[in-house]
Parts: C-alpha cells; structure tokens; sequence
C-alpha cells in the first residue's frame, strides 16, 4: 500500500519559516520524481517545486529564491524548506510521487494546512 504522509504545516506570521516533509511508503521512492503542490481556495492546483530523481530543482517563479525542496531517499522523505513567508503563500501544500514512465503510478498525500497571516 502507497502512502505519502505530510507534515510539518502550521500558522507562521509573515515573513517566518516552516518546513514541510513528506514520508512516502510503498514505492521504490528512488526512482520517483516529487514535487510541491499547493492549493489555495477558490484557485487552480499549483506547482511550486520539482525535485527529480537524480536531483535536479526547478521552482515557481513565486517561490523562487525563497523555497528549496530536498530529497532524503535513505529516508524515503522529502522536504520543502519555507522562508520569507508571505500571506499569499497560505495554502493546503501537497506532495505528489510521479513515476518516471506511468502515470498511472503517480501518488499524492493529503496535503497539509500552511497558512501565513499576523
């Protein structure tokens, strides 16, 4: 069975930090790339940062310069560093397994619950 369990949201005043994870079971988590996503109410699913298997990051041009996402695969983990949080960033944040070939072997966790307000 494939879970993704996220973790480490919460209420941080503007400006702060937060640190996501993502502990994923089930799969080979190796071989997977894992992203970021975010969604907001009322707005469309947004991706915010990409780490590939080999290690390679790309970011939104929100997120850019303030967000880093990691990958531990000892630890079958991944990780969303948050700096620099502005309200605009408040959000359920979800992490997503895609598989390198099948897309019928994409995961997603249930997202967790960041919001950024004073």
């Amino acid at each position: 069975q494939v879970q993704l369990v996220e973790s480490g949201g919460g209420l941080v005043q503007p400006g702060g930090s937060l640190r996501l994870s993502c502990a994923a079971s089930g799969i080979i988590f190796s071989i997977y790339h894992m992203d970021w996503y975010r969604q907001a109410p009322g707005k469309q699913r947004e991706l915010v940062a990409r780490i590939t298997s080999a290690g390679s990051t790309d970011y939104a041009a929100s997120v850019k310069g303030r967000f880093t996402i990691s990958r531990d695969n000892a630890k079958n983990t991944v990780y969303l560093q948050m700096i620099s949080l502005k309200p605009e960033d408040t959000a359920v944040y979800l992490c997503k397994a895609e598989h390198p070939t099948s897309r019928a072997r994409d995961y997603w966790g249930q997202g967790t619950q960041v919001t950024v307000s004073s």
